[in-house]
């Protein structure tokens, strides 16, 4: 990410956890534009660039009752409601696009020992990121705004594993998903290491569509496992592809967001950004 993108998007953070902390005062233009020492005319510019729509209706995406209405609304399973939206009625549900190889039980046991996996960094509308691949498909990707520690993050992942840093495919295939080529986007494929518990709540999480969001008890209902609530929110904490694999679109049956491993401004404004995306009226 160039020097004024990064400025740009620190900017545009600030904002959204301005306007997440102060929603029920609904601030206006001119109160946000100054949070972030802007002109309101360069501020609405500059948002509506990055969001796709008006700072205005951006604040109606990520309030909590937004969030609590579509939780209301939502009386189907996740599977109904990803059939219900059709994938041929838009090419943004890139989840169906997903499919999760989970990795052998040696790969597992052996911290990657054996594996080849090639990593490198790229840009997203929400900060720098870090993605790595076996030849089998995407094993890693977190948003890294230090490289030096989210390599140190990746290889700690795989203890022993064989990396190079190098662009390749898989990855180059995956990252579509932040331009918006839709076109190129061929179905992705996952590598992963984790519990057959983990890969089940992951496997959930994809069946999520764009612009929805689901609580931890209703992931755990779709496991067939009700009270594993708590274990569902670990698994999802463990969760190792982010953006792809969709915990940002899990919150708490209060309406309220949560947390978030990469920060809750981050799932504030990735949450809002979806929802404008998927809006007929951007």
């Amino acid at each position: 990410m160039n020097e004024q993108n990064h400025i740009n998007y620190i900017r545009i953070a600030e904002a959204i956890e301005y306007i997440r902390e102060n929603f029920k005062g609904q601030p206006n233009l001119d109160e946000v534009a100054a949070k972030v020492h802007l002109s309101p005319f360069h501020f609405q510019r500059l948002f509506t660039d990055w969001a796709g729509v008006s700072p205005k209706k951006f604040l109606q995406y990520i309030s909590v009752e937004h969030a609590k209405q579509l939780l209301k609304e939502k009386e189907a399973t996740l599977f109904d409601a990803t059939h219900e939206t059709g994938l041929s009625s838009t090419g943004r549900l890139h989840d169906l696009f997903i499919k999760i190889e989970g990795m052998t039980p040696g790969e597992f046991k052996n911290g990657g020992e054996s594996l080849s996996i090639n990593y490198s960094y790229a840009e997203s509308p929400f900060g720098n990121i870090i993605v790595a691949s076996t030849p089998k498909g995407i094993c890693y990707m977190a948003f890294a705004e230090n490289e030096e520690t989210a390599t140190a993050n990746l290889k700690a992942h795989f203890p022993n594993a064989d990396f190079k840093q190098k662009l390749d495919l898989i990855q180059q295939n995956a990252l579509y998903i932040f331009t918006h080529d839709w076109d190129k986007l061929n179905q992705i494929k996952l590598h992963l290491k984790g519990t057959d518990f983990q890969l089940k709540v992951w496997e959930t999480l994809l069946k999520i569509p764009m612009g929805n969001l689901s609580t931890y008890g209703q992931i755990a209902g779709e496991i067939q496992n009700p009270k594993a609530s708590r274990a569902v929110g670990t698994a999802i904490g463990s969760n190792p592809v982010a953006f792809l694999i969709p915990c940002h679109r899990v919150i708490q049956s209060s309406g309220h967001f949560g947390g978030y491993m990469w920060g809750t401004t981050r799932k504030t404004a990735i949450i809002g950004w979806e929802a404008a995306q998927m809006s007929p009226s951007k």
